[in-house]
């Protein structure tokens, strides 16, 4: 079967989003398709269909993108390694979707190599089921120093056979130097496995960078498969890795201000997407350093990979201050996921799942207390707003929570139970429900209770229309007959 390895000269330079470009692309051609990411570091993540035994997993929230440019449901064996982190030097590991352990960085350099063969497992059924793998790398295969064990990048690539694509992103500049540096520190061996290069986030007349281009062919022997310009509809496709909640969402004219603290741990932020696309909604997400804005309307505290960890940072930023001033004047605070579980009176991890055993005080807003348990919940949810408007989503979390306050749901699920809590004034409130924002009624419920106007449209009708223009974009700026051929697919399709 043919398969396709997309890499790049460092993270953030575009893999994800021109893996899914080819997905979508090829898809259209006819192509059975799957998206396939070896290891994957990332505190974004999705629910899978359930596999042989019934078991749902998770998988990074890029390749479950990827699946739905495939239009397939998403698998475990899409991202076999999944690394979730907790702290600056560890991280939770994740194996064809459920939790192993976790492991410092150094511990983890031991267990990864071990690895490979459940890889190149998941490999091989997907390549049994489709037509065309695409892969995804991640970071850099010119980080040499990890180049032992590795099951990433060129470690991957070599033992499953898969020709290379090497990616650099001229927007942040040097792409020359990138690309051309890349071979110049890769042995021979990962440096044949590249059998061409693309360049990426090209702003301007494309014929300015003409020269560069071939004197990058000329200094690698790699052919160019084209030159792929800034790629407006992915601001529209949720985003994976937090080096985006870098850049400043929101402003301009007086609008629903709504805050998200930058946690150190956040994760799953993408569920907010559909609350940015809003063109009443002004969200903000606030780094460490900076007060939460007094003049929000709602904030909401995210989900977390370490809750007590984030908990801490909340109140060594001052922000449960700021909460609780933004309450006395009247706002409002939703909690997700981790951010429920601190929302309420405590948060206990006696069998020190995220780090040492221990508890906490939450922040009282709500009547709930949880302890972090190790079986982790992976389900499908689907239900009913305040309003009545039908929602669906999926719980990802540790931790039971129990307590009074649940006897006053904020949610309905569709059997008639109720799902997360509600202060009795109304303005504090919180559920573990991921992906809430996505359907157009129950966002625009939700808004219309805060005073505020929606678009009401279908989130992940957005989404599949933004692959559809990358798609239509690769088409026209990628060698793709070139690209079928590396694959192994011979002749392109019409």
């Amino acid at each position: 079967m043919a398969a396709l390895m997309i890499q790049g000269c460092g993270s953030d330079v575009g893999k994800s989003v021109l893996a899914a470009g080819l997905c979508r692309l090829f898809a259209d051609r006819g192509y059975v398709v799957r998206p396939f990411k070896p290891q994957n570091m990332s505190n974004n993540a999705a629910v899978t269909e359930p596999d042989a035994t019934g078991r749902r997993g998770e998988i990074g929230r890029a390749q479950a993108l990827q699946a739905v440019a495939c239009r397939t449901p998403p698998t475990v064996h899409m991202n076999p390694v999944l690394l979730k982190p907790q702290s600056d030097v560890g991280a939770q590991l994740v194996v064809r979707g459920q939790v192993e352990a976790s492991y410092p960085a150094m511990a983890y350099q031991a267990r990864k190599a071990a690895l490979l063969e459940v890889v190149l497992d998941s490999f091989r059924r997907l390549e049994a089921e489709a037509d065309l793998v695409i892969v995804e790398g991640a970071g850099s295969p010119a980080e040499i120093n990890l180049r032992d064990g590795d099951i990433a990048n060129m470690g991957f690539a070599l033992a499953a056979g898969v020709p290379v694509v090497l990616v650099g992103d001229i927007d942040r500049g040097h792409v020359i130097a990138a690309l051309v540096g890349a071979q110049a520190v890769l042995d021979a061996a990962d440096a044949a496995a590249i059998k061409g290069f693309v360049v990426n986030k090209f702003r301007g007349d494309p014929a300015l960078f003409d020269d560069g281009r071939r004197w990058i062919e000329t200094r690698t022997g790699w052919p160019d498969l084209g030159l792929v310009p800034w790629l407006a509809a992915a601001r529209r496709l949720p985003a994976e890795d937090a080096v985006v909640l870098d850049t400043p969402v929101g402003g301009g004219a007086r609008r629903l201000k709504i805050a998200v603290p930058i946690l150190r741990h956040i994760a799953n932020f993408d569920d907010f997407d559909p609350l940015r696309a809003e063109p009443s909604v002004d969200l903000t997400y606030v780094p460490p350093g900076s007060p939460l804005p007094g003049d929000a309307d709602l904030i909401i505290l995210p989900g977390s990979k370490a809750t007590l960890s984030d908990l801490a940072l909340v109140r060594e930023q001052g922000w449960d201050i700021d909460i609780a001033a933004h309450v006395r004047r009247g706002g409002r605070v939703l909690g997700v996921c981790g951010g429920f579980q601190m929302l309420g009176r405590s948060v206990a991890d006696p069998d020190g799942i995220e780090g040492p055993p221990g508890s906490t005080p939450g922040l009282g807003l709500l009547a709930i207390d949880t302890v972090l348990t190790g079986d982790k919940v992976l389900a499908p949810c689907r239900g009913l707003t305040p309003g009545g408007a039908a929602y669906e989503g999926f719980e990802m979390h540790m931790g039971r929570t129990t307590g009074p306050g649940l006897a006053r749901p904020w949610l309905r699920r569709a059997d008639g139970t109720g799902e997360g809590a509600i202060s009795a004034d109304g303005r504090v409130f919180g559920a573990y429900v991921h992906r809430l924002f996505d359907s157009g009624p129950a966002r625009a419920d939700l808004l219309a209770g805060l005073g505020a106007a929606s678009t009401a449209l279908d989130h992940r009708l957005q989404v599949d229309q933004a692959l559809d223009e990358i798609a239509a974009v690769l088409e026209t700026h990628l060698d793709v007959a070139a690209l079928a051929r590396l694959a192994g697919l011979g002749e392109l399709r019409s």
